[in-house]
């Protein structure tokens, strides 16, 4: 299933009762065919199931409470007129404060009589003005009055489970981090305040606490020849030397331990360079496994990163990245490099294996940092998206936008891609202008739309889509 969700369909006295009996059972085959299930009246409670009074109201809000830990979001469906007071109530006493759906049925020039007469698109009007009234943020379907067994209303109704999944998925997240921010990366820096205000918590272990735990396994631990052939498996390790693979498998246990005990969400981890240094491996290929199995991982501690990927992983039901916006692609004026060592799931990569990472390597040697991944990212459609907050007004504030990855060839090292966005200039001049960071989480799908109302209708955030 693709989640819970509450019904009301809407009815008024002044019009025929059959079309809010027939227009029930419609919409709930549609809801059933996708996947989505229905917490509503049964049909014979209110009339044929519908709500139309105060007492209809009462029963069906407390049928709503009765499983506020599992709707998502609330469907209001208007078969004909509707009653608009009635609708809003049931939100309001419900106590539930989850994404809301309005939609209208169409009426057919042909029956344009008291029997089969709708109004809904008026009605729908009025739903939506006693909704504002009573202070709760609504989502519209794509148009004003929509035939449920059309193919544009599914797809409008699979658009707001994303919202609602999002949305769901950010309030009360639980985001862990390992070491503290290089130093040398300001851009990464965040206000754990201002996402704990908004029910999102923020803890961390340091990295010196992550040695001391794997130094607890021995090299010839079955649980850490489990974990090497588990990295083996995922991925292409014939590069990798036999005692940076045992360091690789202890740093995947104690990660995923911690991960569970906590039960985090999304984690961030320092990577550059202390875990190196002192450690001697790039963690990226741990982050890798993480993210294609549903944990958003993020590098540089960068956190706001994290709950980006978090945000795309939920609107999408895919692996989520994270990139650097790293280079121009000659003189193509929508064309960007997407860059970094080596973290993203094994779902984004056309080929990979994991190597070392060529950049630290320079430096440290390249000894210390097998466990990045080096690979291209498939072509196909991409979303970006950036969460951030902004201290000095205490707000949370994101960008979306979408672009196409691209079969561009280039002779590079790590994990890249080639991004072709619609004027991608006009992006990077809000980027700079508004103080976004250099990372950028990325989803292979087109999600922006459903990311941009979650954020900024629903959660409140600050939000910019791009279109070019």
């Amino acid at each position: 299933m693709r989640g819970k969700f509450g019904v009301i369909v809407g009815n008024r006295g002044f019009f025929a009762d059959e079309l809010a009996r027939s227009g029930r059972q419609e919409l709930l085959a549609v809801m059933g065919s996708l996947g989505l299930e229905a917490i509503t009246l049964r049909e014979d409670q209110g009339v044929s199931g519908s709500v139309q009074s105060r007492e209809d109201a009462k029963v069906c809000a407390q049928l709503f409470k009765e499983h506020k830990e599992d709707i998502l979001g609330i469907i209001v469906s208007l078969p004909n007129f509707g009653d608009e007071k009635a609708v809003a109530d049931v939100i309001r006493h419900s106590g539930l404060d989850v994404p809301v759906l309005v939609h209208a049925f169409p009426d057919q020039l042909g029956a344009l009589d008291y029997a089969h007469r709708r109004d809904s698109f008026c009605g729908k009007i009025s739903v939506c003005n006693s909704l504002k009234q009573y202070g709760i943020p609504f989502s519209l379907t794509s148009q004003h009055t929509m035939d449920p067994a059309g193919d544009a209303f599914k797809a409008d109704l699979l658009h707001f489970a994303g919202v609602c999944r999002v949305v769901s998925r950010l309030r009360q997240a639980r985001l862990g981090i390992i070491g503290p921010r290089p130093n040398d990366f300001n851009t990464v820096r965040f206000s754990e305040k201002i996402l704990e205000r908004q029910g999102i918590s923020v803890e961390s272990i340091g990295l010196i606490d992550v040695i001391n735990s794997i130094a607890n396994y021995g090299d010839s631990d079955s649980a850490v020849a489990e974990a090497r052939e588990r990295i083996a498996t995922y991925m292409d390790a014939s590069r990798i030397p036999a005692e940076a693979m045992v360091k690789l498998a202890k740093l995947l246990l104690v990660t995923e331990q911690w991960v569970k005990d906590n039960e985090y969400d999304a984690i961030a981890i320092q990577c550059w360079s202390s875990l190196q240094e002192t450690f001697g491996v790039n963690p990226c290929v741990m982050m890798s496994m993480l993210s294609q199995a549903g944990l958003p991982a993020a590098c540089e501690a960068d956190a706001a990163a994290a709950l980006s990927m978090l945000a795309l992983q939920a609107a999408s039901g895919r692996p989520s990245a994270l990139v650097d916006w790293n280079n121009n692609y000659a003189d193509d004026p929508n064309k960007v490099v997407l860059f970094h060592c080596g973290n993203y799931a094994k779902a984004f990569y056309e080929s990979a294996a994991i190597s070392y990472a060529n950049i630290l390597g320079s430096t440290l040697g390249n000894d210390k940092t097998y466990g990045a991944i080096a690979g291209n990212i498939r072509s196909g459609p991409v979303t970006f998206a950036r969460v951030s907050t902004d201290d000095t007004t205490g707000r949370i504030c994101a960008y979306v936008a979408e672009g196409t990855m691209t079969d561009d060839a280039l002779d590079t090292f790590g994990s890249w891609g080639v991004a072709d966005i619609a004027d991608l200039n006009g992006l990077m001049q809000h980027i700079c202008r508004e103080g976004f960071e250099h990372h950028v989480a990325i989803s292979l799908s087109q999600t922006a739309r459903m990311l941009a109302e979650a954020f900024g209708n629903y959660l409140g955030w600050s939000v910019h889509r791009h279109e070019g």
